[in-house]
Formats: C-alpha cells, sequence, structure tokens
C-alpha cells in the first residue's frame, strides 16, 4: 500500500473540517527534521488525524495491539506505520520498533496518558516518553487537543504545538526512575498548559 499514509491524510482532511470547527496554533513550532518524539494528550480516536494534518512529517504513533489484530483494519493500521505495543507488560520489541523509528530520522507519536480522557481531565501520564527520549536522546514536541468535556459536530477544536523540549532538558538517565518521573512530569505539564479546558479536575500543582 504505497503512500498509504499520504493518501490517508489527503481522504480525511476534508472529513475532519466538515465535521469539527478546527483551528491550529504553534505551528512554527514543528521540526522541519524528523528524529523527534510528538506527545500529546488523548481525547477522542479522531487525535492522530487531527494532529497529523499539519505535521510534514509522518507520524508513526505507538497504538495498542489490540487494533493489529483485527484482520483487515490491522493491515491498514500497519501500513500507516503504526508502532503496535501490549500495554502493561514492558513490551520490549514494541520500545525497540520506537527507537527505530526515532534513530532513522522518523517522528513517534505518543499519548502519554495511554488511555483518551472521557471528560477532558488530564490522566496520570506513563513513563515511556521520557524512556524512549532517553534512549535515543530524541527531542520532545508538545501537543495539545482542546476542547470542551464533549465531542460533538461542529464542536470547535484547537491544536497546539508547544515549544520543543531539548533533550538535555529533559534530564533523564534511564537507570534513575527519579529523573524519568521528572521528565515524564515536564511533558505533561507542557501539554496540560496549553489546554482551554482541563475536565473537572486537574493535575497537582507544580512542585518547586
Amino acid at each position: 500500500m504505497p503512500n498509504l499514509y499520504s493518501f490517508g491524510k489527503v481522504v480525511t482532511y476534508p472529513v475532519v473540517r466538515g465535521l469539527f470547527s478546527i483551528r491550529y496554533e504553534g505551528l512554527e513550532n514543528i521540526p522541519k527534521q524528523g528524529g523527534f518524539i510528538l506527545a500529546c494528550n488523548h481525547r477522542s480516536n479522531f487525535d492522530p488525524v487531527l494532529i497529523a494534518h499539519k505535521v510534514p512529517h509522518q507520524i508513526h504513533y505507538l497504538a495498542k495491539d489490540e487494533l493489529v489484530r483485527i484482520a483487515v483494519v490491522g493491515s491498514i493500521i500497519r501500513h500507516l506505520g503504526v508502532v503496535p505495543i501490549k500495554r502493561g507488560t514492558g513490551d520490549k520489541q514494541a520500545l525497540e520498533a520506537a527507537v527505530a523509528v526515532l534513530r532513522q530520522g522518523g517522528v513517534l507519536g505518543i499519548f502519554p496518558e495511554g488511555h483518551r480522557s472521557p471528560d477532558g481531565t488530564p490522566l496520570r501520564p506513563h513513563s515511556g516518553v521520557a524512556l524512549i527520549a532517553g534512549q535515543t536522546g530524541a527531542d520532545v514536541l508538545p501537543c495539545a487537543v482542546s476542547y470542551g468535556p464533549k465531542l460533538g459536530f461542529r464542536i470547535p477544536i484547537t491544536i497546539r504545538y508547544g515549544k520543543l523540549i531539548p533533550n538535555e532538558e529533559l534530564g533523564v538517565d534511564i537507570s534513575s526512575p527519579s529523573t524519568l518521573k521528572a521528565a515524564t512530569r515536564r511533558i505533561m505539564e507542557d501539554i496540560v498548559a496549553m489546554l482551554d479546558y482541563k475536565g473537572p479536575a486537574a493535575l497537582p500543582e507544580k512542585s518547586t
């Protein structure tokens, strides 16, 4: 399925533009070259499509393994460059595939929360983003999908791409759980700071 990713962007763009009122901000923050991690909050199944439309590089998303095991859908997803991961298992194979994407100059897309937030409340992030950044030296581009408590027809959605977080600012030592935790929190805080609506609950105040 050659160029399926590019074809998919062309086909889905008018569809999501028809369904929602979408605004993009921070396009100048998207690196011109690949080899970075795009980390975003997770609100709906539309997120990967919404995020991808203004990113010139192919995004290789980490996605739950169950999706790629669906007959026809799984084949399409694989051809779109998705990296399947078995959640909650410390999937070494998925980690190696994610690292390979970055070392080959690709863009890795990760939803640190791991699950969709049903009401917009930021969920506790997992450390996978920080771990992969620590292993590869990749910078992290925070991204936010921002809208109210529910997704609906013609609802206003703002996609924001934040300032790139240089790898050295994360200070990750993959053998140190405390540095992984601190880097994970930094990434998620940058994402949450770009949200207009944070749900009925919010993350704890940033520690000093």
